[in-house]
């Protein structure tokens, strides 16, 4: 089933990452459905307690959801709730997604987290691209988007594909610090530019996560990239 799916729990972070994943469904001609998981806990509890919880988080989807089609140009909105932990369900729900959304932290993570653990979890174990949107509120329009930047200096075939397809999405240039004369030959509607500075004005960075014990150069872009990061499973 190609689809985006957004992690979302009424979060600023999370109002932002749905900006970008509106954005990505649009681009992509793709439904977008907009998943929260919700849990008890406190060990166990009375049915109607629960109850009232799972009617909370259901609020919650619903809003997001209404803010969604308020906002979206004819994007077909789906929306997923169910019980249990969001990391995990996102990662379920990634086996037959084209793209992953999040927002950089939620409602439960830490004021001085600064990627919280659904975000990392998913980035790190979902089956298909997750973007981690940095940052909470609305995403402001730039007047003059940045490139595409691939991070790895080594990068997976997959990590240039999903990069150069985005770029062409978004009509904006590839960099990178290696040659890419091949994917350039690939890719005629890309611009591809040399990329050996910071990444403050990327629209995107894109990194692979197979190299290192956790997922690659997208755990330190992660904590400290100025833009929202791709993480693409290795081939």
């Amino acid at each position: 089933m190609d689809r985006i799916v957004l992690g979302y729990d009424g979060s600023d972070f999370s109002m932002q990452a749905l900006d970008w994943a509106l954005d990505e469904a649009e681009l992509r001609k793709l439904p977008l459905t907009l998943a929260h998981a919700w849990q008890w806990p406190y060990g166990d509890a009375e049915e109607e307690a629960k109850a009232h919880l799972r009617k909370a988080a259901d609020h919650v989807l619903w809003h997001g959801a209404e803010c969604a089609r308020s906002t979206s140009s004819g994007v077909r909105i789906e929306t997923d709730l169910c019980e249990g932990s969001a990391a995990q369900h996102l990662v379920e729900l990634s086996a037959t997604a084209t793209l992953v959304v999040v927002g950089s932290r939620g409602l439960s993570a830490l004021p001085r987290a600064v990627v919280g653990s659904v975000a990392g979890y998913v980035a790190a174990h979902a089956e298909c691209p997750v973007i981690v949107v940095r940052g909470p509120g609305p995403l402001p329009a730039p007047t003059d988007p940045g490139p595409i930047v691939v991070a790895d200096r080594e990068p997976d075939a997959s990590v240039l594909e999903f990069a150069f397809g985005e770029a062409a999405l978004r009509q904006v240039p590839v960099a990178a610090s290696m040659d890419l004369t091949e994917w350039a030959e690939r890719h005629p509607e890309v611009r591809v530019q040399r990329q050996d500075e910071a990444h403050d004005h990327a629209t995107l960075v894109v990194a692979g996560r197979r190299r290192a014990s956790w997922f690659g150069a997208a755990d330190s872009l992660l904590q400290h990239a100025s833009c929202p990061v791709a993480v693409v499973p290795g081939g």
